[in-house]
């Protein structure tokens, strides 16, 4: 994970999950929407804590996590992109499950810059945060081969709807976007060169 000047100071312990929620998973099922207008409102750090931990969160003393892995690689790597959530200042935060924490890696709000970076899907820079996942393919394709990229890709669904649940359980709104250029994700985010950027996620409330 890219860590760009990040120093201890801006490491951010983040809220410990609840393992226990007021809404059936069926009920999740059937209420699950894709929602492309966020209304302006600020996040919570104990919701941005919850949906992290959902999408790729430890829950064995193994580390075992939230998502099925293919060899339990765990190729991928969460990115937070901040604009208004309380107790965070705006800017690219990478998420590191085994202590569940950020790391901050860039300061200043770039969510006007990763809507461009989308072909110019503007109302992703109304969503209060946008949660972006990237891969190592390596980490997978050295045990598995070029199959291990099918792997990935399975792995990422996996925990991008777990996300979607999560958010729907928080009352929380979100989406899948796909459409973008990925060289131009990687220097908004500063990838390092080995992570391939594969989904968004902006993350915002019920109007």
């Amino acid at each position: 994970m890219a860590q760009q000047g990040a120093q201890q100071s801006e490491t951010i312990a983040l809220p410990q999950p609840a393992l226990t929620g007021s809404t059936s998973l069926e009920q999740l099922l059937a209420n699950r929407r894709s929602i492309c207008e966020y209304p302006t409102t600020t996040l919570q750090l104990t919701e941005i804590g919850q949906l992290l931990w959902a999408a790729q969160g430890i829950t064995h003393p193994q580390g075992y996590r939230t998502a099925p892995s293919a060899g339990t690689l765990y190729p991928l790597q969460l990115y937070l992109v901040v604009g208004t959530v309380q107790d965070l200042t705006p800017g690219v935060y990478g998420y590191h499950p085994d202590r569940h924490h950020l790391v901050l890696i860039q300061g200043g709000d770039r969510r006007n810059l990763l809507a461009s970076a989308a072909f110019g899907q503007d109302w992703l820079a109304n969503a209060a945060a946008i949660v972006v996942f990237a891969a190592d393919y390596n980490r997978t394709t050295r045990k598995y081969g070029e199959s291990g990229k099918r792997y990935v890709h399975m792995e990422a669904g996996h925990a991008a709807q777990n996300l979607f649940l999560q958010a729907g359980a928080l009352d929380l709104i979100t989406v899948i976007v796909g459409d973008f250029d990925d060289e131009e994700i990687a220097n908004v985010l500063g990838l390092p060169v080995q992570e391939q950027s594969l989904i968004l996620m902006p993350i915002g409330r019920k109007q």
